[in-house]
């Protein structure tokens, strides 16, 4: 069969408030003295309508101060490079974003590996393993990484810096997924892809032995073949990762308050545009074109839908940040799995936004590939 990768066949896309801390003494002195000849300004007002919804009024937002020194640099950056259109351009060869090819050479530098292009129960893939071979403790594990970019975008540049980290630091073979993407594919060819390379595994790896995780899109493609896997009878893997990323509806943008109150100081711009729809109205299709012909409630689309399903999962590790516009998904994902009683380890990395683990320069990044290594090197082959 003549496999052609899908990156073949994708089109180009893509002040200051202080607060002072009084102590009695000087709350005594502050009442002898003569009142000061000025008022503090009015605060704005915040309005809540009738349905709940909040108007805010404009505000400024600080870096926050947990950030270590190396991600508020990495913060200020990503933020003026959302806002600037040649670091947001496509680079053909990786199908992703200028800003994302310095991650990939970095991490290059830093994690030595190897690379195999081939293909998987038909479907392109690529073989990643430590450039010194599969360490012993993984010789009988293998990953399944599923790429970040909308369904649309972003191979092999995804791929790459979420393979690259966790097969090199953590010994693990990583088989990266080339699954098909909109706008030539839709629902559910994506996760038919994940379940052929998952069958082809299952010849030589035990379920328990099997891993899968992905950022965005990935993440949400994670908890949908979990769905898929139910539904075709496919053992669960050992353990899995939705990072950056819930499987909730997928509804204005990933949905809930993040689309709010963590997208535009993330990101630099605002991707869900206010709405003035009573807050109980559910949309009934998804903005992410690959989902444009499904219902976006669907358990095999929204895993979190479905207590039956969801109950199934096998131990799950969730990864967002305070200002990723999937925090809302991921946490209620999160809530959802817990109330059910699966094996639920959410990691919610103050001041990061969506996909931040990508460069890995920054200690918050390296301190993510870390828990995500320990969570599959505690849960597989239990």
């Amino acid at each position: 069969m003549d496999i052609q990768p899908n990156s073949q066949r994708k089109p180009g896309r893509l002040a200051v408030a202080c607060a002072m801390a009084l102590s009695v003494f000087a709350i005594a002195a502050c009442a002898s003295a003569p009142a000061p000849e000025t008022t503090p300004p009015t605060a704005a007002k915040v309005v809540v309508k009738p349905d709940g919804t909040v108007l805010v009024p404009a505000m400024s937002v600080p870096v926050s101060d947990y950030l270590s020194p190396e991600g508020k640099a990495y913060l200020t950056d990503h933020l003026t490079a959302m806002q600037n259109p040649e670091m947001i351009k496509e680079v053909e060869e990786i199908g992703a974003p200028m800003f994302l090819k310095t991650y990939m050479d970095r991490q290059a530098e830093l994690y030595p590996f190897s690379k195999t292009d081939t293909s998987m129960g038909g479907v392109h893939v690529y073989d990643y393993t430590p450039v010194g071979g599969v360490s012993d403790a993984q010789k009988d594990r293998v990953l399944i990484d599923l790429h970040g970019g909308g369904f649309i975008t972003c191979w092999p540049a995804c791929a790459e810096l979420e393979s690259v980290p966790l097969a090199s630091l953590g010994g693990f073979r990583v088989v990266a997924v080339d699954y098909r993407q909109a706008p030539e594919y839709k629902f559910p060819a994506a996760s038919e892809d994940v379940a052929k390379v998952y069958t082809e595994l299952l010849k030589t790896y035990a379920p328990e032995n099997i891993g899968i995780y992905g950022c965005s899109a990935g993440g949400m493609l994670t908890g949908m073949s979990m769905a898929w896997f139910q539904a075709h009878d496919l053992p669960m893997p050992g353990a899995i990762g939705i990072y950056c990323a819930g499987a909730a509806p997928p509804v204005k943008g990933f949905g809930g308050d993040a689309n709010y109150t963590a997208t535009a100081i993330g990101e630099g711009r605002f991707m869900a545009p206010p709405t003035e729809e009573p807050a109980s109205d559910k949309p009934a299709r998804s903005l992410m074109p690959y989902l444009s012909e499904a219902d976006p409630y669907d358990p095999l689309v929204a895993p979190t839908e479905s207590d039956e399903i969801l109950s199934r999962f096998p131990p799950t590790q969730i990864i967002t940040g305070t200002r990723g516009f999937e925090m809302s998904a991921a946490v209620y994902t999160h809530s959802r799995l817990v109330k059910l009683g699966v094996e639920a380890d959410l990691h919610v990395w103050e001041g990061m936004f969506h996909g931040f683990f990508y460069n890995p320069d920054v200690p918050e990044s390296r301190d993510a590939y870390k828990v995500m290594i320990d969570f599959f090197n505690s849960h597989l082959g239990r």
